[in-house]
């Protein structure tokens, strides 16, 4: 029975050292994204206009021009980030900036309601 347990034990240590190593890599991603995200437009701009068409392709769809203007219509999950984004900018006019980003993040969800 010892010999059951030690082996069990063996198998959640290293399924936990999985999983931690999953979180890392998952913050890792993350932190690239953020970083790939700050310099997209400097990116962009030094690419070649095939490579331009294939980023485009892959975050828009079915976007008008109306009255000399671009209206973009963004694939998900980036419709979320530019929704939330312009809802930042005019609620940072009106108010304290970082409270009213917290606030468009979180929503109206609450996990302790009653």
């Amino acid at each position: 029975m010892s010999t059951e347990w030690r082996s069990e034990q063996a198998d959640c240590l290293r399924k936990m050292e999985q999983l931690r190593n999953a979180d890392q890599l998952y913050l890792d991603d993350g932190v690239r994204l953020l970083e790939l995200a700050m310099n997209t437009r400097r990116l962009f701009e030094q690419q070649e206009p095939k490579e331009k068409r294939k980023l485009l392709d892959f975050l828009l769809s079915n976007s008008t021009w109306k009255d000399g203007r671009l209206h973009p219509n963004y694939k998900q999950p980036f419709d979320l980030i530019a929704d939330t984004a312009s809802e930042a900018l005019m609620a940072s006019r009106q108010s304290d900036a970082e409270t009213v980003k917290n606030e468009i993040w979180l929503g109206n969800l609450d996990s302790n309601q009653d």
